[in-house]
C-alpha cells in the first residue's frame, strides 16, 4: 500500500507540475461552466413562462430538467479530457527510461499500475469536486434531489475510472504520447456509440451491444437509480483493464 501511494502521489504532483494538469482543468471547468449556465439560462426561461401561462403547468422538475442534463454532458467532456490525461502515465516512463528503473525497483507490478491509476483518479476527484459549487446553484433555484446529485457523481467517478483503465493499456502499448491519445479516445469512443449502435439493432445484438456500452449504464445513476449490476460493470470493467495493463507492463520484466 505504501508503495501504491507513493506512486500515486508522484503521478497527482506531476499534473499540477505541468501545464497539461491545469489545461485540462481549466479547459473541464469552463465548458462545464458554460453548459451549466446554458442550462440554468434555459430551465429559467421555461419555468417563467409556466409561470406566466394562462393554462397554468406543473413545476418543472429539477432533477430531469438541469441535473441529468448536466452530468451528461459532463460524461461527454471526460470522454475528450480524460484520454489527455493518461496518455503520459506510461509512455512518458517508456521514452524516458524510468519504467526500467521502476520495474528493477522492489515494488511489483501491481503497485506500479494501481499508482499510477490513483494518481489519475485523484485528479480527476479534484477536477469533479470543482464542480461542487454548482450544486449550491441547484438548491438555490430550487430543491434538487440528493440523492440523484449524489449517485450522479458517483456514475461520473465510475466513468472516468473506466476512461482511465482503458487510456492505462494505450498508454503501455507506446512510448509516444500523441499515440496514446489518440489509440485511447479511439477506444472510449467506440465503447460509447455502441449504446446509439444498440437503438438500430435487434435481437441478440441489440442485448449485447447494450451490455457493452458505457452510455446505457450511467442513464440509471444518474438519476438517482442505484443497481448492483450497473456498479458491478463499471469495476468489472476497470478490473479487465487494470488486469490488461498489468499483463503487458509484466511483459517489460522479462525483454
Amino acid at each position: 500500500m505504501r508503495n501504491i501511494l507513493a506512486i500515486a502521489r508522484r503521478e497527482l504532483s506531476a499534473y499540477f507540475a505541468t501545464p497539461v494538469g491545469w489545461l485540462a482543468l481549466s479547459a473541464f471547468l469552463l465548458i462545464t461552466g458554460f453548459f451549466f449556465a446554458a442550462l440554468v439560462s434555459l430551465y429559467s426561461m421555461q419555468s417563467a413562462e409556466q409561470a406566466f401561462s394562462p393554462y397554468g403547468a406543473p413545476d418543472m422538475n429539477l432533477n430531469e430538467y438541469l441535473v441529468a442534463p448536466f452530468f451528461g454532458n459532463t460524461a461527454i467532456i471526460l470522454l475528450f479530457i480524460v484520454p489527455a490525461l493518461t496518455m503520459r502515465l506510461f509512455a512518458e516512463d517508456r521514452k524516458t527510461r524510468a519504467l526500467e528503473l521502476l520495474l528493477t525497483s522492489p515494488i511489483t507490478t501491481t503497485e506500479i499500475v494501481l499508482g499510477k491509476f490513483v494518481g489519475a483518479m485523484g485528479f480527476i476527484a479534484v477536477m469533479l469536486a470543482c464542480t461542487l459549487h454548482y450544486v449550491g446553484v441547484l438548491f438555490y433555484l430550487g430543491d434538487p434531489d440528493v440523492g440523484v446529485v449524489a449517485s450522479s457523481y458517483l456514475a461520473m467517478f465510475l466513468l472516468s475510472g473506466a476512461f482511465v483503465s482503458v487510456g492505462l493499456v494505450t498508454s503501455s502499448f507506446t512510448e509516444n504520447q500523441v499515440v496514446s491519445l489518440v489509440l485511447g479516445f479511439g477506444m472510449l469512443l467506440l465503447l460509447w456509440v455502441l449504446g446509439w449502435a444498440e437503438s438500430a439493432s435487434t435481437g441478440l445484438t441489440a442485448e449485447v451491444l447494450g451490455f457493452a456500452s458505457l452510455i446505457n449504464r450511467m442513464e440509471d445513476l444518474t438519476k438517482g437509480l442505484i443497481h448492483t449490476r450497473d456498479v458491478a460493470y463499471y469495476l468489472s470493467f476497470i478490473s479487465f483493464f487494470l488486469f490488461a495493463t498489468h499483463q503487458r507492463v509484466e511483459a517489460f520484466r522479462w525483454s
